[in-house]
């Protein structure tokens, strides 16, 4: 199950399918309360979990309580290891396109995104989108075995230049490939990692044309030298390069030049991001001769701001942004009382947001009533999200936030258009021109 703390109780948000939390009965919105013969009042949602956690077998029990439910419930778990999906979903977006969003590198990732675009195919699909945002990556073999579904044999996936010796090089291998179908990558500022040498390898190959922010940057390789009385020392020894030669790792400097610790970003947010930023980067090419860019993290082809949110809605997220852990808390559990209440084409009723406003009164969270009527298409949309989502799960929430999605309109704009790789490669060079 993930749990999340809001506002000082640790809340179960998701119960995974086959699991021991589903076996049991457990649901969205509980409340731990008990591990053991423990209280664990004023817990952090990581110290929660850490005890959770333990060897395949054993046992643990624990106490929830749930809204509407005077007592306490009491389950206990036999601990059993729990595969989280890389692809919680996947679906077609219309009669042709198939979305497959990839949000980990676990270890059957590249097994479970086959199998989706293969059914998909069956399904008649005729181009893809591959959803790499917020993707922090995994495990490294993983994201090459991804790579290598779409790439031809002998391509170059990858490369790790070490402080010394000869670079290492990663090339595709494998039998089966996805290559005749037109693809597009969705990246933004939490793409990383393993999510970061797939999408470089597949632009860099012209093989997937990249739409959104650019990439994280997190391409460095360390390695763990054991020292005395159990300490070890980490130490960066390499970089990973995209086949074209572009370094993943973006340059950061700390936000305070005393600061030893947590290094922030020097250049400008994601949300930010135009066209013309490009034009500060160094330019490389692709196998075809496009112009693609490097200087640390994953440019995109098409540059599309993920920030739909209005300045009204900003400064009122801004405002609440301190108490937006209780803020959270109050909308889960009325999302709850109305997740039995809707259909999948439910529409947010004015009555809801004027309820969630007396709720968060009634719980002592100070908001500005001017500010919160003002922004009340960014009101209705957290409702509708956490409703669909608790009452018909991630796929039927995803669709109804299709159309606010600009990244994933523009993908689907351009896959309408184009009926090759190639096509995609000529409109994505006249889009950019256009957004300049």
């Amino acid at each position: 199950m993930q749990i999340e703390d809001q506002d000082g109780s640790i809340v179960v948000v998701h119960v995974f399918s086959h699991s021991p939390a589903q076996s049991a009965g457990v649901q969205p919105g509980d409340h731990i309360i008990g591990i053991d013969t423990t209280v664990i009042r004023g817990w952090s949602s990581q110290k929660v979990s850490d005890v959770l956690i333990g060897t395949v077998g054993t046992k643990v029990q624990v106490r929830f309580a749930r809204p509407g439910v005077t007592e306490p419930i009491e389950y206990t778990f036999t601990r059993a290891e729990i595969h989280v999906p890389a692809v919680p979903y996947s679906l077609m977006l219309d009669d042709k396109i198939a979305y497959i969003p990839l949000q980990t590198f676990n270890e059957d990732a590249a097994d479970e995104l086959q199998t989706a675009v293969n059914q998909l195919v069956k399904q008649g699909a005729k181009s893809i989108v591959l959803d790499l945002r917020n993707d922090p990556g995994g495990i490294l073999d993983q994201g090459l075995q991804v790579a290598d579904l779409f790439l031809s044999n002998g391509q170059q996936i990858a490369s790790v230049r070490m402080r010394q010796g000869l670079p290492q090089v990663y090339t595709a291998h494998d039998d089966e490939h996805i290559q005749s179908v037109p693809l597009v990558v969705l990246v933004n500022g939490y793409t990383a990692s393993a999510a970061e040498i797939v999408t470089g390898a597949l632009q860099d190959h012209d093989r997937g044309l990249v739409v959104g922010t650019t990439s994280f940057g997190k391409g460095l390789v360390q390695t763990v030298f054991p020292v005395e009385d159990g300490w070890a020392l980490k130490l960066t020894t390499g970089k990973w390069y995209t086949p074209s030669g572009r370094s993943i790792q973006k340059n950061r400097k700390p936000a305070n030049p005393d600061d030893d610790g947590v290094a922030a970003d020097s250049t400008a947010p994601d949300s930010l991001e135009k066209e013309s930023v490009k034009k500060s980067r160094p330019a490389y090419r692709s196998d075809a001769g496009r112009l693609i860019y490097g200087g640390g993290g994953i440019t995109p082809d098409v540059i599309i701001p993920d920030d739909t949110v209005t300045t009204t809605e900003q400064q009122f997220f801004k405002t609440i942004a301190p108490k937006y852990p209780a803020v959270r808390g109050v909308l889960y559990a009325y999302a709850l009382e109305l997740k039995g209440t809707v259909s999948p084409s439910f529409t947010v009723k004015p009555e809801w947001r004027s309820e969630l406003y007396r709720r968060l009164q009634a719980a002592k969270i100070s908001v500005d009533r001017a500010q919160y009527d003002a922004a009340s298409p960014l009101i209705d949309r957290w409702i509708a999200n956490q409703v669909a989502e608790l009452a018909f799960g991630d796929s039927t929430a995803f669709r109804r936030q299709i159309p606010s999605d600009q990244q994933l309109q523009k993908a689907m704009q351009l896959l309408r258009k184009g009926t090759t790789q190639k096509d995609l490669f000529a409109l994505a060079q006249t889009t950019s021109a256009t957004r300049r």
